[in-house]
């Protein structure tokens, strides 16, 4: 494994390069926050893990979403059910990571600067309804509406080509109401900008709510702009 991070890497660095890994400092009493301007090996003090093991994880961590993002792919050439795994894999498997693990910190930042910052609570609002909407949506993917498309796409009949009529057009609505949340919060966080003096743990909400946009929106893209218009040509 290529080794990207070291022991001389400061924490606050390696959050701002790979955000996901402030889940690992979490686990492990590692203050990425007001204590993050130190490196990793003096932060691992109090740990009881080595700064090698942890740094074999965060480096694994960042290593495979380094992977997931480098892969260029004409997706317009794959087939349905290639994309629908990438789909899986790639988008559905980033929340189904991220949204429980964001929780907390868009949950801290609302309890500590909530009342200087009464936006946090809008914020706190609008990411919940949106983890319970996405979390519901993936299943429902998954179990139902992704196994419905490929079955049609194989066997057609009229009473699929119905079935399916319903679902892409429910699941286009799911997305519009899931990018109307996105669009909120990106206008209330002006543009994912922090306030001056924001501490660590702030700013890190912010960097994940902005990498959720980004992940959600091409998520989207790919459904509706690709997979379910082909649907829509099934015989």
């Amino acid at each position: 494994m290529t080794q990207t991070f070291t022991g001389d890497t400061h924490v606050s660095e390696i959050v701002k390069q790979c955000p996901q890994a402030a889940d690992i400092f979490k686990r492990n009493r590692i203050d990425f926050c007001c204590g993050g301007n130190r490196p990793l090996a003096e932060a691992t003090d109090k740990s009881k893990r080595s700064t090698e093991d942890i740094l074999e994880e965060v480096n694994a961590l960042y290593q495979r979403k380094q992977e997931m993002n480098e892969k260029s792919i004409d997706w317009d050439a794959a087939s349905s059910s290639e994309l629908i795994e990438h789909i899986i894999y790639k988008h559905h498997q980033f929340l189904t990571d991220e949204l429980p693990q964001l929780t907390p910190y868009v949950t801290k930042v609302f309890r500590v600067h909530g009342q200087n910052h009464p936006h946090l609570g809008r914020i706190h609002q609008l990411f919940n309804q949106l983890k319970v909407e996405l979390e519901q949506h993936i299943v429902k993917e998954e179990t139902e509406d992704f196994p419905t498309l490929l079955r049609h796409e194989t066997a057609p009949t009229a009473e699929t080509r119905r079935e399916l009529d319903d679902i892409l057009a429910s699941l286009e609505s799911e997305h519009a109401a899931a990018g109307d949340i996105l669009k909120e919060l990106r206008q209330i966080t002006n543009d994912y900008t922090p306030p001056e003096g924001a501490c660590g743990t702030y700013r890190l909400v912010y960097q994940r709510l902005e990498a959720l946009e980004s992940d959600t929106f091409e998520h989207i893209h790919l459904e509706n702009n690709i997979l379910f218009p082909r649907a829509r040509t099934f015989a």
